[in-house]
């Protein structure tokens, strides 16, 4: 049974289901397919995703690349395994409100993109496959359990907090990349930039951005009077206050 499962699923997918059998003969010292993983993972933590490769896990495991290859055959694969790795989340308890549960899904998926900064950089290249990101998947799904939605309503709604999670995720996690830089909050927003683009962006230029830059909201200067506590909550409350009519209008 396992497998024609296996045969029918990508090679890195199969082996992150635990369906593909480690090697029974190869070198002296125990490697395994977890082990080479967490080492690709440390390197990437550290010197980034470029930085990952074969030869240099391999190298930093003390074998050879050839023998790393009779664990996982190709880069992709262990970059799928690499991903699934830091996918893991310790899951809450679901609160009786489903928006506090959809919250809490968004909130949870993020830390990823900052704790693993090459997290966001492997491009998305299907539908979630693993089991943790189906875990993920299942969790939420149980979150909307009572609401009066069909099954692709609860995945499209999935699929849009998911991607304002990557999203946010991905600018905390630039926003401190440029830091570490050497750049500045300010500059990142652009209030050190403020002056001088209140010269350029004239009224009759930019008619619209015009006030808006003049204001000081665009550069985010006068925080004291900006409405939003946040603009990550602002943004994914709208959201939920979306979700929140359509169920209303059904």
């Amino acid at each position: 049974m396992e497998g024609d499962i296996e045969a029918k699923l990508p090679r890195g997918v199969a082996m992150s289901w635990g369906l593909v059998k480690q090697p029974q003969r190869g070198p002296k010292r125990e490697m395994s397919i977890e082990q080479i993983v967490d080492t690709a993972v440390s390197i990437a933590d550290k010197e980034g995703l470029s930085a990952v490769s074969m030869n240099r896990v391999a190298a930093s495991l003390g074998f050879t690349t050839m023998s790393l290859y009779r664990y996982i055959p190709s880069k992709d694969d262990l970059l799928l395994l690499m991903q699934e790795a830091v996918s893991y989340i310790d899951l809450p308890d679901k609160a009786e409100n489903w928006r506090d549960n959809l919250r809490t899904y968004v909130r949870i998926t993020m830390p990823v993109f900052r704790e693993h900064p090459w997290f966001g950089d492997i491009p998305i290249s299907g539908v979630p496959l693993t089991p943790n990101n189906l875990r993920m998947v299942d969790w939420v799904l149980g979150a909307m359990a009572g609401l009066r939605l069909h099954d692709s309503e609860k995945m499209s709604i999935i699929l849009l907090l998911s991607s304002y999670a990557r999203a946010t995720g991905m600018l905390a996690r630039d926003m401190e990349r440029a830091i570490r830089a050497g750049s500045s909050p300010e500059a990142f927003s652009g209030t050190d930039y403020s002056t001088a683009l209140k010269q350029l962006v004239t009224k009759d230029r930019f008619p619209n951005l015009h006030p808006v830059m003049m204001s000081g909201a665009y550069t985010g200067e006068n925080e004291a009077d900006h409405t939003v506590d946040n603009d990550f909550d602002f943004g994914l409350e709208r959201i939920l206050d979306g979700i929140e009519h359509y169920l209303s209008s059904k």
